[in-house]
């Protein structure tokens, strides 16, 4: 027999499942504004739940964008909050740090999920039962190790290839197509046998990384054009103004993956994106290294996430915020967290 991925994490995965999951009506909930290890650990657990005694469905407080509705199949329901009855439902969430990331609206109607499955570091442990592994790459990744361990211990088979699909590009997406720190031996032996169980790695890059709308091309040109360095050129700041969407036709789903341009810069250690949005700052941070901590940047601006990868929104005025943001970054990269 091999040795399970996540044995206690499975374990409790399998208690929950069995005891208060189990014929009953689930909302398998995500964070607003999903990324692909949000959609894709969404779609995975919703399938293999409907595929064992649960009668799940996904709802998320926004739409998938255009690059990532092809992950949805039509045998999952998948609803925005604005138009979800939670009457008679749980909730489980996944991929999410902490409540408030579900939105106001999810997070009222369930304000105690039964399980929370994540891996950002900074998650609050919101739920009745918490399934958090900090040193997994993604959601996904836990997802599929857990099914992976099922299958081994009571010989439970991913039914859908959509669920190994699913798990995969959490994977594939949340490890920037496997450049960014991770326990790489156990990703690619997951991955190996999301494979065998269905996933289809060439169709994934192609629907992701090759379906680029000319407006976000635009988009990505005045990006450029704002990039600036900072903290010895350590830092690289771009930014993302109301007019910019105006002129280009872009949409807010068009800046996916835009802040690893300014963090892939030789010589940069921290990439940043400032984008001005309904008359608010929100933030993302992307290091090279998990020792530069960067959700504990964001965590002062009432954000969080990973140590190499985080977000965050402030009502502080534009020069104010940006000031402060440089300020905090330098610290950091003064002080890095050599345990990461």
């Amino acid at each position: 027999m091999n040795t399970p991925y996540f044995p206690e994490e499975t374990a409790l995965f399998s208690k929950v499942w069995q005891e208060q999951l189990k014929g009953r009506k689930v909302a398998v909930l995500g964070h607003r504004r999903p990324d692909g290890d949000c959609i894709g650990s969404q779609v995975a657990l919703c399938l293999w739940l409907r595929d064992n005694d649960v009668d799940a469905v996904c709802v998320n407080e926004d739409k998938p964008t255009r690059v990532l509705e092809h992950l949805v199949p039509d045998e999952v329901p998948f609803s925005q909050a604005k138009d979800f009855n939670p009457e008679g439902y749980i909730a489980v969430t996944v991929d999410c740090a902490d409540l408030t990331r579900i939105g106001k609206v999810l997070a009222e109607m369930f304000p105690l999920p039964v399980l929370n499955i994540d891996h950002h570091i900074s998650n609050t442990l919101y739920a009745e039962h918490n399934i958090l592994v900090a040193d997994a790459c993604a959601t996904g990744e836990i997802l599929a190790g857990m099914f992976m361990d099922m299958k081994q211990e009571h010989n439970i088979e991913i039914a859908h290839s959509l669920v190994a699909q699913g798990c995969y590009i959490g994977i594939a997406t949340d490890t920037g197509q496997f450049c960014y720190a991770a326990d790489y031996p156990r990703v690619f032996q997951l991955c190996s046998q999301l494979f065998e169980a269905g996933a289809r790695p060439s169709e994934a890059a192609k629907n992701l990384y090759e379906q680029e709308s000319f407006s976000r091309l635009k988009l990505l040109q005045r990006f450029f054009d704002s990039l600036t360095m900072e903290c010895d050129n350590k830092v690289c700041i771009g930014v993302v103004r109301e007019e910019d969407y105006q002129a280009t036709g872009a949409t807010t789903e068009d800046l996916e993956g835009v802040v690893d341009y300014a963090r892939s810069i030789e010589g940069v250690e921290i990439g940043a994106l400032i984008e001005e949005r309904d008359g608010k700052i929100k933030g993302s941070l992307r290091g090279k290294s998990k020792k530069w901590r960067v959700d504990q940047v964001a965590a002062k601006f009432n954000g969080g996430g990973h140590a190499a990868a985080a977000g965050l929104n402030t009502d502080l005025p534009y020069t104010e915020f940006r000031e402060s943001l440089i300020k905090e970054l330098a610290n950091n990269l003064a002080n890095p967290d050599e345990t990461c």
